[in-house]
């Protein structure tokens, strides 16, 4: 179901509330957020690379294609739902756009369209099998995962120009997640960040008390304001400085002349973090804030006495298996922009269960009925540190090993905790 907000009087009351909570078994994403802080201090006292500037705009630019599919999967998930086929249905559209571009010079609007027109068709076949069929959807999406691949194939191997491993030409795409803001709209845009927040958690608390009903009280609002605003404008700052390895002059030839260079600055926040925050703002927005977000949490919590309310429920399953595979070809196209190519091996099976990783790690339930969008965020940061920091702490051919196995090893803890929960919150008479 829907998180609904603490009651309470004073921060007292609300920290009470709070702890009652927990125990009764809504944990929220409390573990993946203590868990990410955990790993980026451990990550930093063992590896001090790890905290390096650079590094830190990579972990937020490499995640970015896998966080955006588990943003999709989350609505699957809030359903009892998986699909299986998103990393290759990302392929497949990442095949198209890039197909498009290269053998048929057609303009990056055009194949944009055409790769999240691609998305949401292949979710209206998989929702239509699903819910009109009534063939599983884990036997559904399995099969896409095979038949999809092959598409893929065939697409970056067949047509005019460039084929196999084709490279994205455009400087608009690849620029998504390679160009940075200007400094000042780095700013303005932390600015606007908090702002929203801030009129959303003042928003929220004056509807309930209009209402009737106990709110958040100020003091914890204001405290919640305070922290992100800490935690949005630190980020900017981090991200407008100079994070360029290389930043000594080099000579180079210049009209005939040898003069020392400087490489050019690497600052200013990345635009992919736009990208990323307006799907959070709009998908957060259509879960929490509208009819069909509710009637999404009802047919997850309970199918049956959804169906006796009169919600479509043939409608919704549909139509998040749409919203998977039409985030799926974003997470696509960014995966396309930050390596400047697609391949079919840019979208295996690591893609699919890291993004399904990032959903659960982040809190967003395997039974469904419980789960947010800003879940694949923070797990899809998780995934990220735990990758990058054994990447830069463990060398040589057991490196990939060890990744695995710790992120495989993260998402079962994760599962084990959200079956623990919500057997905690049925024993509560809460779940």
């Amino acid at each position: 179901m829907a998180a609904t907000a603490p009651v309470g009087n004073g921060v007292g009351d609300y920290a009470r509330n709070y702890v009652s909570r927990l125990r009764g078994g809504d944990m929220g994403s409390l573990p993946a957020v203590t868990g990410l802080i955990v790993l980026v201090i451990l990550f930093s006292i063992l590896q001090p690379s790890f905290h390096k500037l650079y590094n830190v705009s990579v972990l937020l630019t490499e995640g970015s294609g896998p966080i955006v599919i588990a943003m999709g999967l989350v609505f699957v998930l809030l359903l009892g739902e998986i699909d299986l086929s998103a990393g290759y249905a990302a392929g497949v559209c990442a095949a198209v756009m890039v197909r498009l571009m290269v053998g048929y010079h057609a303009p990056w609007p055009v194949s944009i369209g055409a790769a999240l027109l691609t998305g949401v068709v292949i979710g209206v076949l998989i929702g239509l099998l699903r819910a009109k069929v009534r063939i599983p959807s884990f036997v559904v999406t399995l099969a896409f995962f095979l038949a999809f691949q092959g598409i893929a194939l065939y697409v970056l191997n067949n047509g005019k120009g460039q084929q196999g491993n084709v490279s994205v030409t455009d400087n608009v795409i690849n620029g998504i997640e390679n160009n940075q803001m200007p400094l000042w709209l780095g700013w303005l845009f932390a600015a606007a960040c908090v702002a929203l927040y801030a009129a959303v958690k003042l928003s929220a608390s004056l509807t309930r008390r209009r209402a009737g009903l106990s709110a958040e009280p100020n003091s914890v609002s204001a405290l919640k304001i305070l922290g992100v605003a800490v935690l949005v404008f630190g980020m900017v700052y981090v991200l407008n400085k100079d994070r360029a390895i290389n930043k000594k002059a080099i000579p180079q030839n210049v009209n005939g002349k040898l003069e020392l260079v400087r490489p050019p600055k690497l600052e200013g926040v990345p635009w992919v973090i736009l990208l990323v925050v307006v799907l959070l703002v709009v998908w957060t927005f259509i879960l929490s804030r509208t009819r069909y977000g509710r009637h999404v949490y009802a047919v997850g919590g309970n199918e049956e006495a959804a169906r006796r309310a009169g919600i479509q429920v043939d409608r919704i399953r549909i139509s998040v298996f749409v919203i998977s595979s039409f985030m799926a070809a974003i997470g696509g196209i960014l995966i396309a922009s930050n390596v400047k190519s697609v391949s079919v091996d840019n979208y295996g099976g690591n893609t699919l269960l890291l993004a399904v990783g990032a959903a659960v790690i982040g809190g967003t339930s395997l039974f469904g009925g419980k789960g947010r969008v800003i879940d694949a965020i923070i797990g899809g940061l998780v995934v990220e540190v735990i990758y990058n920091g054994m990447a830069d702490l463990v060398k040589g051919t057991n490196g990939s090993a060890v990744q695995y196995v710790v992120t495989g090893l993260v998402l079962m803890l994760a599962a084990a905790i959200d079956a623990l929960s919500r057997r905690r919150a049925g024993a509560a008479g809460l779940g």
